[in-house]
């Protein structure tokens, strides 16, 4: 699940309303971080964020699915980011934000 250069740095230029993150290549894939909690990551062309259950009817309501892992058979709270959020850098910086939150429940 390699991710292409030109992706990663469209992806980071996208989440620049957010604020500074750090992106940390892992799995195969590349994991965001802010306040060191990852909130997002990239794996080949598909951008996802976290969720719970306070942010995911927004991705439910736009038919958006968690990441799974074909081979595990399992999944994760990361959701596909739907493409009009992706292309509108303040609305992202919004998605990205409820992500964060939904990073630092998990943590308590």
């Amino acid at each position: 699940m390699a991710v292409g250069k030109e992706y990663l740095a469209f992806i980071e230029d996208q989440l620049a309303d957010f604020g500074e993150v750090q992106v940390k290549k892992m799995f195969g894939g590349v994991g965001f971080f802010r306040e060191g909690m990852m909130f997002g990551m990239l794996g080949g062309s598909t951008f996802r964020l976290k969720v719970d259950d306070y942010n995911q009817p927004d991705y439910e309501a736009r038919d958006m699915l968690p990441y799974q892992n074909q081979k595990k058979g399992k999944g994760m709270p990361y959701w596909e980011v739907p493409a009009d959020v992706l292309e509108d850098r303040q609305e992202l910086a919004k998605w990205a934000k409820r992500s964060l939150e939904a990073s630092r429940r998990s943590k308590k």
